[in-house]
């Protein structure tokens, strides 16, 4: 089985070669690294839509898919992805978590030059898993991407176009409750909808989903972040400390197919319990707003270590689990 080479308009470069270039051609290390690196200057609230340097437009996109025994779905996943007509140059970074199944076997078979195959040795978590693929992504921005096809491919390029444009630095695909979704489960929506307006309480934001997987942010935004969990409590944690410092993502509405428990669903009533103590922790930090670093991109070329060493103070707790991925000898790898 394997997933098919799509066209790209990237251009007839070496993408193997340029996988961890420091940033993309024309784009200088200063101009990755924005308004977010002056945030412990003075309480600084930054909104989603403002005016940018023109430099800033200059985007490769990371997707980054985490996928712990998905052989159902994995190959349509990438499939679907790589076939997509990009506005700009992408990677796609796959981190197997460990899994029992087939999927190690399927992915064995992916042949793109675009995208990256890791491997865990074991089952470490979703956050550890998508720490694993920020670790050794080259772009300028990121965005997880379920491999369960709950989420639509087609969407990613709306996502991406108000950042091109230079009006947006933060972005995430939501899914408005009764609008080109559907739920399995009750319980799951009204869940979701309750915990995003606790979100909203806590911050004084109004953000209309906060566990969406489809969200766009600037990769030294991300890696400047004091990061703490391994599990699914990343996904809240990441839009705590952004709101926590003032970041007010723009929104742009996506197409959602819940799956259920039977369907390989993961997710449980214990993960929400995580995420109100992840939400309250952050916000009862005694610094008003927490310390967001710029953060360098050298340690991306660190294959064999989860955590690049120039990331955030926070990142320490993660690299202490003594993550390391197994690089896939028949994908684009950097081992």
């Amino acid at each position: 089985m394997s997933v098919p080479q799509a066209l790209s308009t990237q251009g007839d470069g070496d993408e193997t070669e340029s996988i961890h270039q420091s940033a993309p051609v024309g784009l200088a290390p200063e101009d990755i690294t924005p308004r977010w690196s002056a945030l412990m200057d003075g309480p600084v609230l930054l909104t989603a839509c403002h005016k940018m340097d023109p430099n800033a437009t200059l985007v490769k996109l990371s997707i980054l898919m985490c996928a712990y025994n998905e052989e159902r779905t994995i190959v349509q996943a990438i499939d679907e992805v790589l076939a997509e007509d990009y506005p700009c140059d992408m990677e796609l970074i796959v981190v197997d978590d460990g899994s029992t199944d087939a999927t190690p076997a399927l992915l064995a078979h992916v042949n793109d030059p675009r995208v990256i195959i890791h491997r865990h040795p074991g089952n470490l978590g979703k956050g550890a898993s998508l720490l694993s693929a920020v670790s050794i992504a080259s772009g300028t921005h990121i965005l997880p991407f379920d491999a369960d096809l709950e989420y639509a491919s087609e969407d990613i390029t709306r996502i991406i176009h108000p950042v091109l444009k230079g009006r947006c630095d933060v972005v995430y695909g939501v899914r408005i409750f009764g609008f080109n979704t559907v739920y399995h489960s009750y319980r799951y929506a009204v869940g979701n909808r309750l915990l995003t307006r606790m979100a909203n309480v806590l911050f004084n934001a109004y953000l209309s989903d906060l566990h969406t997987c489809m969200k766009l942010i600037p990769l030294a935004m991300f890696k400047s972040l004091n990061l703490r969990e391994s599990g699914f409590g990343l996904d809240t944690e990441v839009t705590a400390m952004l709101l926590k410092a003032g970041v007010r993502p723009f929104e742009v509405p996506v197409s959602y197919y819940s799956r259920s428990h039977a369907e390989g669903k993961k997710i449980n009533w214990r993960d929400a319990i995580r995420c109100v103590s992840i939400l309250f922790r952050v916000r009862l930090l005694r610094s008003s707003r927490p310390e967001v670093l710029t953060a360098s991109r050298e340690g991306a070329e660190q294959v064999g270590v989860v955590v690049a060493e120039s990331a955030a103070p926070g990142w320490g707790t993660v690299r202490a689990l003594g993550v390391r991925d197994e690089g896939q000898p028949n994908a684009a790898v950097t081992s």
